[in-house]
């Protein structure tokens, strides 16, 4: 059990990188809105994104993907009612007046030049049953209309594609060969069976360690009122004095801090995303990662192999380390750089997932909130990080800075590693339904707080606070996967609703029981000192 005993300094960055992104969303949005381009008469089409499925020569090739106007035809969303129709270059290429006519065929275009409406008004009267218009880059962009065109009457559909999606279609026009091609926008299942699991995922891990930390403290507890009885003061004392005992108490400075240091580590990776910081995050999370399942694997086979977990050799730089470690860290070494290696293909996910929960579960193990006070203020501060970030900072930097880090838009990266992420079945836009660390982090800490704080006063489970905390938890999750589908797949800081669930609850109960000063200051039941009590009665006799 000693890789429980210390808290390495890599576990301790990643969980600052973790809880720098605390956050659920639905990642590959099909539903946009825009304040900045407001509906109007002739323009008021959702941006959605639409499947572009291509034909060469008579066989099915490959499959785009680009964003509707907001005007035009709508985009129908099955398959079957998608007319199949063939792909012409436009003559002129800009399109910006009436190209040679046509009978019903998609017009490929290039951007620039004129407006986006001026190019779909001419291909509608060259005869174009849909225009699909080329951009300068890689991304997609939302193709609106002016304040003053209030009088439009398109009746073709308009789809801006990605630079590369577009060359590739010009360079087989231009080859000679026959391309058709069927837009359509499908819809998202109304439930996502990934989302189901992904709570599974984040509430079984809070449970299972917070009762690991509740184990590991009730026997820390006993050890001390052993020797507290037996009347040991000098161990007592040498245990009290022990810095090294590997459990990091959080204060209410670091948690104010949190925020500061927090919001500081988020702007350095907006600035400094790209390729190489991608894999320096790999790099941290995979160290965090074999840390957190080597002492996740000991503390489990210590059960049935308590000789070897009892057992220890000193090793150089690393000090005393027992067999069981030694047996072990082999493993969770070839398995973190088996997943980095990996990473990219479609089943890495898992890798990922049972990596970053060995991680939560020991950070959990280690770092503790003492008391109500000091994880008040740290999720108090946390719900404000996780809303300003998300919605605030749109305001100076003109996007979400946390959702553009955590998908990783400036790399070719699907998103940085610190997430829990499962591929969403059944959805015909494929994709991940993830959560971030902090969603589950810091929460963790409230919630195995209770558990502590429950098993300590020696009430029940339906007379204590974990249970109802726990539930709490459960159900701020859920409200948060309500809100992202509601929204159409924005992404939404989960803190926004999990922290007024777990905190309010606690807070309420501790109120209702007459128990809030306590928890909120001590973190712990009044104790009777037996020690004491032994004293005193030997004086009185």
């Amino acid at each position: 059990m000693d890789s429980v005993r210390r808290a390495p300094p890599a576990v301790l960055v990643v969980v600052m990188l973790s809880a720098v992104l605390p956050w659920a969303v639905m990642g590959g949005d099909i539903v946009h809105d825009d304040d900045d381009a407001p509906k109007i008469p002739g323009c008021s089409n959702n941006f959605v994104l639409v499947k572009v499925q291509t034909w060469v020569n008579g066989k099915e090739d490959a499959e785009f993907v680009g964003v509707g106007a907001r005007f035009g035809q709508t985009i129908v969303s099955k398959e079957k009612h998608a007319n199949r129709s063939k792909l012409s270059l436009a003559d002129p290429p800009n399109c910006c007046t009436t190209p040679k006519k046509v009978d019903g065929d998609v017009f490929l275009v290039n951007r620039g030049d004129c407006k986006f409406t001026k190019k779909a008004r001419e291909a509608e009267a060259a005869g174009a049953s849909a225009i699909l218009i080329v951009n300068h880059h890689k991304e997609l962009y939302k193709m609106v209309c002016d304040h003053n065109e209030t009088e439009l009457n398109i009746t073709i559909a308009a789809v801006m594609l990605p630079q590369d999606a577009g060359i590739s279609l010009q360079d087989l026009l231009n080859r000679g060969d026959s391309v058709s091609l069927r837009l359509y926008s499908p819809d998202r299942p109304v439930v996502d069976t990934a989302e189901v699991f992904l709570w599974l995922m984040a509430v079984g891990t809070i449970l299972c360690a917070s009762y690991w930390s509740a184990c590991s403290h009730r026997e820390a507890t006993l050890e001390y009122e052993k020797l507290l009885k037996d009347g040991h003061e000098d161990e007592i004392r040498k245990m009290e004095s022990n810095s090294d005992s590997g459990v990091v108490d959080i204060n209410t400075t670091s948690a104010i801090l949190f925020v500061v240091v927090a919001s500081c580590f988020l702007i350095l990776l907006y600035k400094l995303m790209s390729f190489w910081f991608i894999e320096l995050l790999v790099v941290l999370f995979c160290i965090g990662g074999v840390e957190g399942l080597q002492t996740c694997l000991v503390a489990l086979l210590s059960i049935w192999f308590k000789n070897a977990g009892g057992s220890f050799i000193k090793v150089p730089f690393f000090g005393a380390v027992s067999h069981l470690t030694l047996a072990v860290s082999p493993f969770c070494v070839a398995f973190a750089v088996l997943w980095a290696v990996y990473r990219r293909l479609s089943f890495a996910w898992i890798g990922q997932d049972i990596l970053g929960i060995a991680l939560i579960s020991t950070v959990l193990q280690i770092v503790r909130v003492p008391n109500l006070k000091v994880g008040s203020v740290l999720l108090g501060c946390a719900f404000l990080y996780d809303i300003f970030w998300v919605f605030v900072s749109k305001r100076w930097f003109h996007e979400s800075v946390m959702i553009v880090v955590a998908r990783g838009d400036k790399t070719d990266e699907d998103g940085v590693p610190m997430l829990l992420k499962i591929p969403r079945m059944f959805d015909p836009w494929g994709g991940y339904s993830i959560i971030g660390f902090g969603d589950i982090l810091l929460p963790g800490l409230l919630i195995a707080f209770a558990l502590r704080y429950d098993w300590a006063a020696k009430k029940s489970v339906r007379a204590g606070y974990f249970l109802w905390t726990m539930v709490a938890y459960g159900a701020g999750l859920l409200v948060t996967y309500v809100a992202l589908n509601l929204m159409d797949g924005h992404g939404q800081p989960a803190l926004l609703y999990i922290v007024p669930f777990t905190l309010g609850t606690l807070t309420t109960l501790g109120w209702k029981r007459g128990e809030l000063k306590n928890l909120w200051m001590k973190g712990e039941p009044e104790r009777f000192c037996t020690h004491h009590h032994h004293n005193n009665n030997t004086n009185t006799q």
